[in-house]
């Protein structure tokens, strides 16, 4: 009985440690992924994702937002927020090019990299940022470790959205690389 007992108590420990670290973590959580979620949503609705999106001129980029790039930008209520958008689409593969991106830009597609601009207090280290990063269809994509790529991404990770941003300089994190 003993054993049961022990049993019964180390794995109620452990699923209470794992429930702490999953609450605890700064990005991917149930409201992190709601929150996205209507974000996608309106993004739609301003047509800055999807294949219907607004088509604007590309420009050569990096990694990890791909070798082209497309960028949006205007504000948009979330969920009864409303704050400043940025919309990153990340093109890469054998052919892309400005020209091409610009003439087919769903050819070439790889992701969307997205900031929202939260209310104040969100996030105050990191400028009230919400960053996600969705597939073309609008899912939300994972690091690593399976985490859902939404909220306070990698927040005070050596890598990632926060540190890349933050090492780049910038009055508001907004960095682009060339355009």
């Amino acid at each position: 009985m003993k054993k049961i007992n022990r049993l019964a108590l180390a794995a109620m420990a452990a699923l209470f440690s794992f429930t702490v670290a999953a609450s605890a973590a700064p990005f991917g959580n149930k409201d992190d992924i709601s929150f996205a979620k209507s974000l996608w949503t309106a993004l739609e609705k301003a047509e800055f994702v999807g294949p219907n999106r607004i088509n604007v001129r590309p420009f050569e980029g990096n990694e990890p937002h791909g070798a082209i790039q497309q960028v949006l930008g205007k504000t948009i209520t979330v969920d009864g927020k409303t704050g400043k958008v940025l919309v990153k689409a990340n093109h890469g593969g054998k052919g892309a090019s400005v020209a091409t991106v610009y003439d087919n830009p769903n050819k070439f597609l790889g992701a969307y990299t997205v900031m929202f601009k939260r209310e104040a207090g969100y996030d105050t280290k990191n400028k009230d940022w919400f960053w996600a990063k969705y597939n073309k269809a609008g899912a939300l994509m994972t690091n690593p470790k399976k985490m859902q790529l939404a909220g306070r991404v990698a927040k005070g990770a050596q890598k990632g959205c926060i540190f890349c941003h933050t090492a780049a300089g910038g009055e508001d994190l907004e960095t682009l690389t060339e355009k």
